[in-house]
C-alpha cells in the first residue's frame, strides 16, 4: 500500500516543478516538502516490510550523496560569487570579446567553451562559469534560453569521456566495463553532437551583437590571486582524484579554505566593508535546497524498486536500443542509481555496447532541465529558463543526442 502512495507523491512533486510558473511556488519548497515526506512515510510504514534499521541505512547512504554534492556546490558557488561580485568574469569577457560578433558565431563559441570547461573541471563549476559569461552579455531572454540549453548539453557532453568528468563514467570504468582509451573515443562524437545542436539553435539568429566597451575596471591583485586559486583547485581536484583517489569534495573545500586565508592576508591593510567569508551568503541557497529535495525524491524512487524495473528492458530488446532508452530515462531519473542498478544486474554487454551506455547515461540527462546537475543549476540562475521553456528545445536536444549516440556506436567499432 505504501509504494503507490510514495509514487503518487513523487509524481505530484515533479508536476509541481513543471507548473512552477503557474502556481508561483518555488520548486525548492515543493521538492523539499515531498522528498522529506516520502522518507517519513517509509519509516512509518516500511517499504517491502523492511526494518527501521534498513530504512535508516538507506537514508544515511542517500544523505551522504546529498551532503557531498551540497558541499561541493557550495564551495564552487562561493568562488564564482566572489569573482562575479568583483566583476572579474565580466571584465575578462569584455577584454576578450570583439566589439561585435554574430549571434551564430557566439553560439558555437559558447558550445565549445562549455565543452572544454567541463573537460578540465567538474560539471558544476563548468556550468557556473559558462552561465556567468553568457549572462554578463545581457542577452534577450528567449535567446538566453537557447544559450543556456546549449551550455547544459555541452557541459554534460564534455565530461562524458573522462572518469573525473561524470560520476557514471567513473562507475562504469571502476566496474572494468570500459578503459580510458575506450572512453577517449567518445570525445569526437560528443563534440560533433554539440556542434550539431549549436547549428540547430542558431537557425534564425542572424543579428550582430555589439558590445559596448565599458571603462575597464582595474583588476585587483586579490581578485587575480583568488582566480588563480580557483583554477588551481580545479586542476588539483582532477590530479589528486586520478593519482591518489582523493575525494574531489575534500580538495575543493581545501581550495575554499585557502581562498579565505589568502584573501584575509591580502585584505588585512585595506578598508573593506565585507569580509571574504561573507560571500558564502551570496550563493543561491534555493538551488542547494532544490538539490536536496530532488535527490531525496530520487532516493525514495530507488527504495520502492522502480529503478530495478528499468533493467528488464535488456530482456526484451537488444542492448543498442535499450541503452538509447536508458539514456532518455536518465533525464527523469538520476543516472547514478540507474547505472548502479544496471551494473548490479550483471547484464552482459560488449565493450562497444558499454561505451554506448556510457554516452547515453552521461548525456541523456540533458533531455529535461531537471535531468542533470547542469540543468538544475541553469534553471536556478536563468529566470527565463523553466521546465516548459526548456521542453520546447526537446526536439533539437533529441536530434543532437541521437547524433552523439550514433557516433558512439561507430567509435565503439574501433575498440
Amino acid at each position: 500500500m505504501v509504494t503507490p502512495i510514495i509514487l503518487t507523491l513523487i509524481a505530484i512533486a515533479f508536476v509541481l516543478i513543471v507548473i512552477e510558473d503557474i502556481i508561483h511556488v518555488n520548486k525548492a519548497k515543493t521538492t523539499l516538502f515531498f522528498g522529506t515526506l516520502c522518507w517519513i512515510i517509509a519509516f512509518i510504514s516500511p517499504i517491502h516490510g523492511q526494518s527501521p534499521e534498513t530504512v535508516q541505512h538507506e537514508l544515511d547512504h542517500n544523505i551522504l550523496e546529498i551532503a557531498t554534492l551540497w558541499l561541493f556546490l557550495m564551495a564552487a558557488m562561493t568562488f564564482v560569487a566572489y569573482l562575479n561580485s568583483k566583476g572579474f568574469i565580466q571584465n575578462i569577457v569584455h577584454r576578450v570579446m570583439p566589439s561585435q560578433i554574430s549571434e551564430r558565431k557566439l553560439m558555437f563559441l559558447v558550445g565549445i567553451a562549455a565543452f572544454v570547461f567541463s573537460s578540465i573541471s567538474d560539471n558544476i563549476t563548468a556550468t557556473l562559469i559558462s552561465l556567468a559569461v553568457v549572462m554578463s552579455l545581457k542577452l534577450d531572454p528567449k535567446k538566453l534560453i537557447k544559450y543556456a540549453t546549449l551550455i547544459i548539453f555541452s557541459v554534460n557532453s564534455g565530461g562524458v569521456s573522462l572518469i573525473t568528468g561524470d560520476v557514471t563514467t567513473l562507475m562504469i570504468f571502476l566496474a572494468d566495463k570500459v578503459t580510458i582509451p575506450n572512453l577517449l573515443l567518445l570525445v569526437g562524437p560528443a563534440l560533433v553532437s554539440v556542434m550539431a545542436l549549436a547549428a540547430m539553435l542558431s537557425i534564425g539568429m542572424n543579428e550582430q551583437l555589439h558590445f559596448e566597451k565599458q571603462t575597464q575596471r582595474r583588476i585587483e591583485k586579490t581578485d587575480i590571486t583568488i582566480a588563480v586559486i580557483f583554477t588551481s583547485t580545479i586542476f588539483a581536484t582532477l590530479f589528486l582524484s586520478v593519482q591518489y583517489q582523493v575525494p574531489p569534495l575534500l580538495t575543493f573545500l581545501f581550495g575554499l579554505s585557502l581562498m579565505f586565508l589568502v584573501a584575509q592576508f591580502l585584505m588585512r591593510k585595506k578598508d573593506v566593508n565585507k569580509k571574504i567569508i561573507d560571500y558564502i551568503r551570496e550563493i543561491e541557497y534555493d538551488t542547494l535546497l532544490f538539490f536536496v529535495g530532488v535527490l531525496l525524491l530520487v532516493g525514495a524512487l530507488k527504495e520502492v524498486g522502480v529503478l530495478a524495473m528499468f533493467t528488464d528492458l535488456y530482456v526484451y530488446i537488444p542492448p543498442e536500443y535499450a541503452n538509447y532508452l536508458m539514456g532518455l530515462l536518465s533525464a527523469a531519473v538520476d543516472n547514478v542509481p540507474l547505472t548502479a542498478a544496471l551494473l548490479k544486474a550483471e547484464i552482459v554487454m560488449t565493450p562497444q555496447q558499454w561505451l554506448m551506455f556510457t554516452y547515453a547515461t552521461g548525456v541523456g540527462g540533458s533531455m529535461l532541465v531537471i535531468g542533470s546537475a547542469a540543468g538544475i543549476i541553469a534553471m536556478s540562475k536563468v529566470k527565463a529558463l523553466t521546465f516548459m521553456s526548456y521542453l520546447r528545445m526537446f526536439l533539437y536536444l533529441l536530434v543532437a543526442y541521437t547524433i552523439g549516440y550514433a557516433g558512439a556506436y561507430v567509435a565503439g567499432q574501433y575498440i
